[in-house]
């Protein structure tokens, strides 16, 4: 097995057949779980119709996918970069796949859930493996190249999800929303074994952090069964209590087990740095807000609106569009002017979009009540995503670029996770609320003023916190000119974020 670095691995041009291939098993790899974010979402009312299931079973459908996703997500990097980031790539393509059909043939809404928890596994597995395999294999001079192709097209991917999965669920059944998955995996798995060069991290070493893996997840799941079981079943049910303290104490205890583990899968001394810091609260804010609007969004415009799924996944398609128009020129402008004013402003603009999107409970159609909302959301994520994600990587040293760049992904999964989670009880919505369309309407509403007042928070948390670099005095040697980041960490998901999550 060849080292990452090596002429072998690290040889590879776009210009090449070979290359061309390794960027399209990336490229459908990454593209598999996020045409699935997004087409469920879409499907997740033609999915409690069929199974009978109320607001808070709809709501697992989401978060048991987050959850697994969010905690194993650092132990899939780790994994690849000791045992072979192909192997494990391959291995999460795989599993995402027995986990789709499972999903697609569940009879009961909890076979569903449990399926969509494996399909976090998987999706672990992939995720990270899919930017590290371009980093490991293309030349030095081609990885720029190689992630900005891999940046747009994945782009592309969660573009087509909320459209492909709105028309499946129209034409036939949600089910399709999983089972197309599978002859995408197959190529995948075809190409992969085929061209996809093999690749290690010889640096490292030690063993995989899964202690902190399975607390984190622990912690995650006590959380989120406390925090959507408790409006219905209440606070004080034992079940619900018993939930919560697991869920502190896991965490607590995963807090603990990083201080000392010698290869810790989140370093916390990353957080010693207020730049970092300040990044990931911003992110942790501004992903909880769209988290929870995108979970709501969909149902309102279906069961409120009127719409047929098809129209409801074509109603957010400005969002993706603005942003892929966007954001590669706001990391450019973040480069020359500091990332303080977009990531101040950012935020501000797109909280403006969730409260015009409140105009989606009533009457006046998409034009009048939704695209303008959609786009000025489009337009804030645009200004600030870019340089959030830069600002985050460049705050931590260069030897744990990757490591911060799958922090920083980390936190905004379990942003969105618990956001599904809090939101909907937040606002009124428990039980069959989203069955009753004018006290659905009433709730959500409430709902996207209070994820408006959130996503504005991060603004000045911005202001008070991140700081634009100090001016580097020019020097007769020339530097290379940095590629701004062209890839948005939106879940909206995924994409992820723009620099491998290789650790």
């Amino acid at each position: 097995m060849a080292a990452a670095g090596s002429p072998e691995q690290a040889g590879l041009r776009m210009s090449t057949a070979r290359g061309r291939w390794v960027l399209l098993a990336t490229v459908l790899g990454s593209g598999i779980a996020s045409i699935d974010a997004t087409a469920v979402s879409v499907a997740l009312p033609s999915i409690g119709r069929d199974l009978g299931a109320d607001l808070a079973s709809l709501q697992w459908v989401i978060t048991a996918y987050t959850v697994t996703l969010a905690g194993f997500l650092l132990v899939g990097g780790s994994l690849g970069d000791r045992y072979g980031r192909r192997r494990v790539f391959m291995i999460g393509v795989g599993w995402f796949a027995v986990a789709s059909l499972l999903c697609g043939i569940a009879p009961n809404v909890p076979v569903l859930v449990a399926a969509r928890a494996l399909q976090g596994v998987g999706g672990a597995l992939l995720a990270p493996g899919s930017l590290a395999i371009l980093q490991a294999s293309f030349a030095v001079g081609d990885r720029p190249r190689a992630i900005g192709a891999w940046s747009g097209l994945s782009g592309v991917a969660t573009a087509v999800g909320p459209f492909l999965g709105g028309w499946l669920v129209e034409v036939l059944s949600w089910r399709l929303v999983f089972f197309i998955n599978l002859p995408l995996v197959a190529a995948v798995l075809v190409v992969a074994a085929r061209h996809v060069p093999e690749s290690t991290d010889p640096g490292a070493t030690g063993r995989v952090d899964l202690a902190g893996a399975v607390l984190v997840t622990g912690g995650l799941v006590g959380l989120s069964y406390g925090l959507i079981e408790g409006p219905d079943s209440g606070w004080d049910a034992p079940a619900v209590l018993g939930a919560l303290l697991l869920g502190v104490a896991s965490l607590a205890g995963f807090v603990a087990v990083e201080r000392r583990a010698a290869t810790p899968m989140m370093p916390l001394d990353l957080f010693g740095s207020r730049q970092f810091s300040a990044a990931n609260m911003v992110t942790f804010v501004v992903y909880a807000s769209l988290g929870g609007a995108l979970f709501l969004l969909p149902i309102q415009l279906q069961q409120v609106g009127g719409y047929s799924p098809l129209a409801a996944g074509t109603a957010l398609l400005p969002l993706t569009i603005v942003m892929l128009t966007l954001s590669a020129r706001s990391g450019a402008l973040a480069e020359r002017i500091g990332p303080r004013a977009q990531m101040t402003v950012g935020p501000v603009v797109a909280a403006a979009g969730l409260a015009l999107i409140t105009r989606a409970a009533g009457e006046g159609g998409y034009l009048l009540d939704v695209l303008p909302g959609v786009i000025v959301l489009g337009l804030g994520l645009a200004t600030v995503v870019a340089p959030l994600t830069s600002t985050a990587l460049g705050a931590a040293p260069a030897e744990h670029a990757g490591i911060a760049s799958a922090v920083n992904n980390d936190v905004a999964r379990t942003a969105q996770l618990l956001a599904v989670a809090v939101l909907p009880a937040a606002a009124g919505l428990t039980g069959d609320a989203y069955l009753d369309a004018a006290g659905f309407a009433s709730g959500f509403q409430s709902a996207l003023w209070i994820v408006a007042g959130l996503c504005a928070s991060g603004g000045l948390v911005a202001y008070l916190g991140i700081r634009n670099p100090a001016p580097t005095r020019p020097t007769a040697i020339p530097k290379r000119p940095m590629v701004p980041c062209r890839h948005c960490g939106i879940d909206a998901p995924p994409p992820v974020t723009g620099t491998a999550a290789r650790r």
